[in-house]
């Protein structure tokens, strides 16, 4: 699973059981924010639409900071919204991550 990836792949310390089902709440949370709200724009499946396509092949050689930019402050001067009031910068984080290896769908 893509969670078990992203755990897989982390520089930090193993959570501890309680914090895993705190962190796996707010994941769970962020991938149907990212399929609703983001799929109004760049399609349900990530595909494109009004915003450009959000798959590993289109986002592959973008800087991670970047996308983490894009998602947290927006584009300027484009519909992109920035997220920041939402969700955390460590949130942003993990969507771009997620996105770069292919987002999960639940």
């Amino acid at each position: 699973s893509s969670l078990v990836l992203a755990a897989a792949c982390s520089t930090a310390p193993p959570p501890s059981s309680a914090n895993l089902t705190a962190g796996q709440a707010q994941q769970q949370k962020l991938v149907r924010m990212v399929r609703q709200d983001c799929g109004s724009c760049h399609g349900m499946t990530l595909t494109g639409g009004l915003g450009p396509p959000l798959t590993p092949t289109a986002l592959a050689g973008k800087p991670l900071d970047s996308l983490v930019a894009t998602i947290y402050h927006g584009r300027h001067g484009t519909p992109m919204p920035g997220w920041k009031g939402m969700i955390s910068e460590a949130d942003a984080r993990w969507i771009a991550e997620q996105l770069i290896v292919g987002f999960p769908t639940e």
